[in-house]
């Protein structure tokens, strides 16, 4: 009997420019990833950079699941939303002391009714409202430009940018499978129900925890909040051709999408066509790292006088991290400029800016350790 033929790797769409700053290593996982058992499609973006078990800033089709493609954050997303407070009336400085409720968490008997009845209730209220760390923020942001396509905001607005996950509970998911999903976990498969089932649950879990954490800001600062869009960029879509991984690409909601920038850049709101069927739905998140973790300990000296200058933005904004290796580690030179990607998936049909939006507030920590 002869050996069985091995499928061709899937076919890599690369949604960049050639002057997008794009490690080889990051396309070198692209490229490997497209050659894993049942992979189908396989669509990369400007803000593509290296991951541990695949790159960040792509999204995958495959006949089976591969839960090292979303990776230990489940359901993390950006969700923007609209602030009903004038910007004449923000004081920064009072507004960023009001802000150290986000270290709270929600109250354990609001957070257990807020679980009720959802998916989300099977992982429990431990850590609801809250940021984590990494690359999770809450960002006060001003409006600076709006296109036709901008859902009701004006320059001047004020809105709040919400950037986490399921903290521990998607980390605890991925842990619980780790040694057994190097093939990836077949439909029908006990591994695949069970895990499909888990991740909806941390999905869920997410998208509730943005929403309390902007309601816990928005009361501290004494107004409400409207939500434009909430976009996961860390999970897993069922779809009649196999399973949609998406590993740092958002999927956009109302056809819209946050593009996170930097401390040092501005944030876009993006409005999302229909776009190339290779791209498979799916847009970039942010930015994107051009310097990991590791690097920027060597690239800024921990002296006093360069980490509170990392507490100022040139928009003139306050950025409230308690942490200096998270302060160093979140630099807005670890990362790529916004605008240059915006531009890239505006070259290829895939967004068009509905607005731009300066940093006035990003909290990450008001307290030391992570």
């Amino acid at each position: 009997m002869g050996n069985s033929p091995i499928a061709a790797p899937a076919r890599v769409c690369e949604f960049y420019s050639d002057g997008a700053w794009i490690e080889g290593r990051a396309v070198d996982q692209l490229n490997e990833v497209a050659g894993w058992p049942g992979m189908s499609a396989v669509a990369g973006f400007p803000d593509l950079h290296p991951g541990r078990y695949g790159p960040v800033g792509g999204a995958f089709l495959a006949d089976r699941i591969y839960p090292q493609l979303i990776g230990p954050d489940i359901g993390c997303g950006m969700a923007l939303y609209r602030l009903d407070l004038p910007r004449r009336k923000l004081k920064l400085d009072k507004a960023a002391r009001r802000l150290e409720v986000l270290e709270d968490g929600t109250a354990a008997g609001e957070a257990r009714a807020a679980l009720a009845g959802t998916e989300a209730e099977l992982l429990g209220p431990q850590g609801l409202g809250t940021l984590g760390g990494g690359n999770h923020f809450c960002e006060l942001q001003v409006v600076q430009e709006v296109a036709d396509t901008a859902p009701g905001l004006a320059p001047g607005d004020l809105c709040l940018l919400v950037h986490t996950g399921s903290r521990g509970h998607g980390a605890g998911v991925f842990t619980g499978v780790e040694d057994s999903w190097k093939a990836g976990f077949l439909p029908g498969s006990e591994a695949a129900d069970s895990y499909a089932a888990l991740h909806g649950a941390a999905q869920a879990w997410a998208r509730i925890n943005r929403a309390l954490l902007a309601q816990a800001a928005s009361e501290a600062l004494r107004c409400s909040a409207e939500l434009i869009c909430d976009a996961p960029h860390n999970h897993l879509e069922a779809r009649p051709d196999g399973w949609l991984h998406r590993k740092g690409a958002a999927a956009p909601d109302r056809r819209l999408a946050p593009l996170a920038g930097s401390r040092e850049s501005l944030s876009y709101l993006m409005a999302v066509p229909e776009g190339p069927a290779e791209a498979l739905g799916s847009v970039s998140h942010g930015a994107g790292r051009r310097y990991d973790r590791a690097a920027m300990h060597g690239r800024i000296r921990r002296v006093k006088s360069e980490l509170e200058a990392m507490r100022q933005t040139r928009f003139g904004g306050r950025v409230i991290c308690a942490d200096r290796d998270l302060l160093i580690e979140e630099a807005g030179s670890a990362y790529k400029d916004a605008g240059a990607v915006l531009r890239d998936l505006e070259g290829f049909g895939l967004a068009r800016e509905a607005a731009s939006l300066a940093p006035l507030i990003t909290f990450k920590t008001s307290k030391g350790g992570r």
